[in-house]
C-alpha cells in the first residue's frame, strides 16, 4: 500500500475537494461520510477540518459524533464498567442513529437531523434542537466501530493505528477497550473496506492513501 505524508490541514482540504463530486448511490441528496476510528485517533478532529473547508467552498455540512448517542449509563453499564461485549455491541444507540440521523437523510427525507441525544457526562438527554441539512449538504459522522453497522455511508475514512500506537495513545482508564478494536479488525476488516485510510500513529505526521 502506498502512503502519502500530509498535514492534517492539507488532508482536510483534499478530502473536502474529493467530496464535492460525490453522488450517493441511492439517490439521496445528502452524502453521508464516515470518519471511523478509535477515540485515540481523534477522528472528529478531521471531520471538523473537512467541515470548515466545505464551508469555505460554499457547501453546508453537519458534524455528528457517536459519543452523543451513547446509551444511558443504566443500560450501558448494566454488566459493569468494563464489560467488553457490552462496549462492542451495546454502548452506542444505533437505533437512534438510524432514526434521528440516517432516516431523515434517506431519499424523500426532510433533512431534519438530531445532532445528539444523550450527554454521557450528565447522563441526561441533551434536548438539542433538530438541525435541517439542506439538499447537497454533507453528514460527517465520526466515532469508533462505525463500519460494522451497515450504515449507508457514501464514503468512509478509517484511521489506522498500530496496536502499539493505539495502546500508547489510549488513556489508562480506557485500556480495557483495546480488545474491542482487535475484534473489530478481525470481524469487519475496516482497512480493507474503507474508501480512504489515514495512518495516524504519530499525531504530528499523518499519512493517507487517498
Amino acid at each position: 500500500m502506498r502512503w502519502e505524508a500530509i498535514t492534517w490541514d492539507r488532508l482536510g482540504d483534499r478530502l473536502a475537494e474529493r467530496l464535492l463530486d460525490l453522488k450517493p448511490a441511492d439517490g439521496s441528496p445528502w452524502p453521508r461520510i464516515a470518519f471511523d476510528g478509535a477515540p485515540a485517533a481523534r477522528p472528529g478532529d478531521l471531520a471538523e477540518r473537512v467541515a470548515e473547508t466545505l464551508r469555505v467552498l460554499g457547501r453546508p455540512s453537519l458534524v455528528v459524533g457517536t459519543a452523543g448517542f451513547l446509551r444511558p449509563a443504566s443500560v450501558r453499564l448494566q454488566y459493569g464498567h468494563q464489560d467488553l461485549d457490552a462496549y462492542y455491541d451495546g454502548w452506542y444507540d444505533t437505533g437512534a442513529l438510524w432514526r434521528e440521523v440516517f432516516g431523515p437523510l434517506e431519499p424523500g427525507g426532510d433533512g431534519r437531523v438530531l445532532p445528539d441525544l444523550w450527554d454521557p457526562v450528565t447522563d441526561r438527554a441533551t434536548r438539542s434542537p433538530y438541525t435541517t441539512l439542506p439538499p447537497g449538504g454533507f453528514l460527517l459522522l465520526h466515532g469508533p466501530l462505525l463500519l460494522r453497522h451497515w450504515f449507508p455511508f457514501d464514503l468512509s475514512v478509517h484511521f489506522l493505528l498500530t496496536p502499539g500506537a493505539l495502546r500508547r495513545r489510549t488513556p489508562e482508564a480506557e485500556q480495557w477497550t483495546l480488545p474491542a478494536f482487535e475484534r473489530y479488525t478481525d470481524e469487519t476488516d475496516p482497512a480493507g473496506t474503507a474508501d480512504v485510510l489515514v495512518r495516524a500513529d504519530d499525531p504530528r505526521h499523518p499519512a493517507w492513501n487517498g
